[in-house]
């Protein structure tokens, strides 16, 4: 049983016969007269029991878009429901207009449409729905709360999507599909050309040489069809915000642009999401779409209060690839756990495969450094100066152990990292 607003002002209004004729007697009568009414209302009200409801949800929509849940109510009472329906979605679900007023006589039905715009990246929920059946005075109502399950998942938005048309020009002129042309020192054949003063006398193909009865050479390109494994962390550092946006969106918004823009290179492209144990994988060899795949399973990862286990990540990587193949580690560049854990880790991997490190900086650290208008600003700026003295410490440190470093804002990391790919393909590093 629920009491509604109308109850409560006539409740008030009581004051007014209660001040003329002062007494318990006339209170008592006023009180009767209320709770005459709520009975009459209980009495008569349709069941909410008796309301059958369905949800119909779409299965997926991206971060930052809209969506629609739709309940079809139907009334198998006798009696005609008048009353609210309420959606229980949580509040990052973003419903515009959870609560539904309706009329809905005995047999009959009605749909109603919950706008939706969901705030963060995952599943979100909802379990049940709320009926309150109002009576015919409308002072008291029947509540049941019932089962209604439905889960909806939200999607990485993909917003640096808009880079990768610019990103494949460049990628189709290293390929030579495009109108220009760019020779680099590859490891795959790509044809015959008269020599000239300065070539590599290696590259000289002296059969063809022979046939010709001039000296010929061969050229190369970066080979294509290799491996790019991607692996995210998803430990306790993933966490942090910066710029209002978790280190493990940022990495999951740049895996994606990599991951598309390798395998519209023709190369083939793993993911796994790791800390101590591998939360989410998909496969170069899997059916189906890869950019449907990776955003499917992005979707439901959340960072873990874990310290991440990096000497693990050579075998993880092993059981993708056993071949030389282009690992890329997203994961921060904190000095205690890259010391602990990364460094230790990185020969191994760094003689097998071209490894990258890629990293979310925060440009705060930058505006602190540069305010010493006052004691507490120099203080600040001092220690942002050491944070960032410690960061490139590490950078080197890593790069001197065969990795490449790519360290930048958030919004700068997914457009660097595609360039750094590029990059090694042009100089036929993959």
């Amino acid at each position: 049983m629920s009491i509604t607003a109308r109850l409560v002002v006539l409740a008030l209004l009581g004051v007014i016969p209660v001040l003329l004729y002062p007494g318990a007697v006339s209170i008592a009568l006023w009180v009767a007269l209320l709770v005459l009414g709520c009975a009459v209302d209980l009495a008569f009200a349709a069941s909410p029991r008796a309301i059958g409801v369905q949800r119909k949800l779409p299965g997926t929509v991206r971060l930052s878009e809209e969506t629609v849940s739709t309940l079809t109510v139907r009334n198998h009472a006798t009696r005609t429901f008048r009353g609210w329906i309420r959606e229980g979605w949580q509040p990052s679900a973003g419903a515009r207009n959870p609560v539904h007023r309706l009329s809905v006589p005995s047999g009959e039905g009605r749909n109603l449409s919950v706008q939706l715009a969901p705030r963060r990246r995952g599943d979100l929920s909802v379990h049940h729905v709320t009926i309150r059946s109002a009576g015919p005075l409308g002072l008291a109502a029947r509540q049941v709360t019932i089962q209604a399950p439905g889960t909806l998942r939200v999607l990485p938005p993909f917003h640096s999507k808009r880079l990768l048309p610019s990103k494949l020009r460049r990628l189709r002129e290293l390929d030579g599909r495009a109108a220009v042309q760019i020779r680099g020192a590859g490891t795959e054949f790509d044809s015959l050309r008269d020599y000239v003063r300065g070539d590599d006398v290696r590259s000289i193909d002296w059969r063809a040489s022979a046939r010709r009865r001039d000296t010929v050479v061969r050229t190369w390109r970066p080979e294509r069809d290799r491996r790019v494994v991607l692996v995210l962390d998803t430990s306790r550092t993933s966490a942090a915000r910066i710029e209002d946006e978790p280190r493990l969106d940022t990495g999951i918004e740049a895996s994606l642009l990599l991951a598309v823009l390798a395998q519209r290179g023709g190369d083939r492209v793993d993911f796994i999401a790791f800390d101590r144990r591998p939360r989410a994988r998909v496969q170069s060899g899997a059916k189906g779409n890869l950019l449907e795949s990776l955003v499917t399973a992005m979707a439901p990862l959340e960072s873990e209060l874990i310290e991440a286990d990096f000497s693990q990540i050579p075998a993880q990587v092993r059981s993708i690839s056993a071949h030389r193949s282009l690992v890329v580690l997203l994961t921060a560049l904190d000095s205690g756990a890259v010391e602990e854990g990364l460094l230790p880790m990185l020969p191994a991997l760094t003689s097998q495969h071209v490894v990258v490190i890629a990293s979310v900086r925060d440009p705060h650290l930058d505006e602190l450094r540069s305010q010493r208008g006052t004691a507490a600003e120099t203080y600040r700026a001092a220690a942002a100066e050491r944070a960032l003295l410690d960061r490139a410490a590490i950078k080197e440190r890593l790069r001197q152990l065969g990795a490449e470093v790519v360290d930048e804002s958030p919004h700068e990391l997914p457009s660097k990292l595609a360039d750094l790919y590029i990059r090694l393909k042009a100089a036929g590093r993959l």
